[in-house]
This record gives structure tokens, C-alpha cells and sequence, in this order.
């Protein structure tokens, strides 16, 4: 039953983040602020199964990643918290990539897989990059048009850069509390 909820929460994902290019006409005759509202919905819940669903699986051991690949882990994992930042925007360095967020979303999901190896973490990681990996391919076909931001200060970049390191400390020491140790147990 917990592999069930977590694959429905992941598939969740899947569709209310897609929603809107899947059912253009569906999402097209709801009002703005109802649309907006089963989507914001269907994430909340989406998430609540995907924890639930996680944390009531069983271990299944499917390979047991290295200790050093925790240390890769968090790398990637900083790098992806400063692409989820404004800084691409705001910033000089990333400024050129058209969907950070998503590449950002894609190196923490893909890092939680290099630490993880165990079958609902493959389940749930591994769905998560699979999203991830396929939105900016619909989103391009739908806005194939696009313009890069005027690249900003590298001042920006420092500055998100040391709030990325700090916020990457910060959820570290949730994982720890949660019982996931990040930096060493």
C-alpha cells in the first residue's frame, strides 16, 4: 500500500505541474483563481503522499551507494539550490539557461539517487528527475519563443551563492534532525 501512495503522490506531481499544457482547454475554460487553486491542491497533496508513502515503505535494497558519494551529494546539492535562487535572473553566471529551476530540480533529484539506493527512494527521486527532465521539452514546444534576461552583477551571484550555502547548512542540519544525516553521522 505505501509503494501505491508514493507512486500516486509522484504522478500527482506529474499532473499538476502539467496540467495546464496537458488540458489546455480544460485549464482554459476554469476561472484563473480556481485553476490556480486546484493546482496549488493537487501539489500540497502530491507532497503529503510522496512523504507518507516514503517514509511508510519498506527497505528494499536495490545497491548500496559509497560513503564518498555523500560528499558529491552535497555539491550537486548546493548547486542546485543556487540554480533554484533568483540568482539566474539576478545574476551574471546562469543567466544565459532558460530553465534553471528545473536543471536545479533535476541535480538535486539526480543527487538524491547517487546517496539512496534503496527502492522507494529510486521510486520517488527517480519520478521526481523523470519530471523534471521532460517539462522544458513540453514547455519549449509550447513557448518556443524566449529572450535570456540581461545578465546582472556578479556581486549577485557571490551573494546567492553564500545564501545557497547557508540555506544548504540549514537543511542539513532538518535531514540530520529527521534522522537522514547529510554531512557525516
Amino acid at each position: 500500500m505505501s509503494w501505491l501512495v508514493l507512486i500516486l503522490g509522484v504522478a500527482l506531481w506529474w499532473y499538476a505541474h502539467l496540467f495546464k499544457r496537458l488540458s489546455p482547454e480544460k485549464r482554459g475554460m476554469m476561472p484563473e483563481n480556481q485553476a490556480k487553486g486546484m493546482v496549488t491542491f493537487g501539489l500540497v497533496a502530491s507532497i503529503v503522499l510522496m512523504v507518507v508513502g516514503f517514509r511508510a515503505a519498506p527497505v528494499v535494497d536495490i545497491w548500496n551507494p559509497p560513503s564518498f558519494l555523500r560528499h558529491l551529494n552535497n555539491l550537486i546539492v548546493l548547486i542546485a539550490i543556487y540554480l533554484m535562487s533568483p540568482a539566474p535572473k539576478k545574476g551574471k553566471l546562469a543567466s544565459g539557461l532558460r530553465h534553471p529551476m528545473l536543471l536545479g530540480f533535476s541535480l538535486w533529484a539526480f543527487a538524491h539517487l547517487l546517496t539512496n539506493g534503496d527502492l522507494a527512494a529510486i521510486l520517488l527521486f527517480g519520478g521526481l528527475l523523470g519530471w523534471s527532465l521532460v517539462t522544458p521539452g513540453i514547455i519549449n514546444r509550447a513557448e518556443p519563443d524566449w529572450t535570456a534576461p540581461e545578465p546582472g552583477p556578479i556581486a549577485k551571484d557571490a551573494m546567492f551563492l553564500g545564501a545557497s550555502v547557508v540555506l544548504l547548512l540549514v537543511i542539513g542540519f532538518i535531514h540530520g534532525w529527521l534522522g537522514y544525516p547529510v554531512f557525516g553521522s
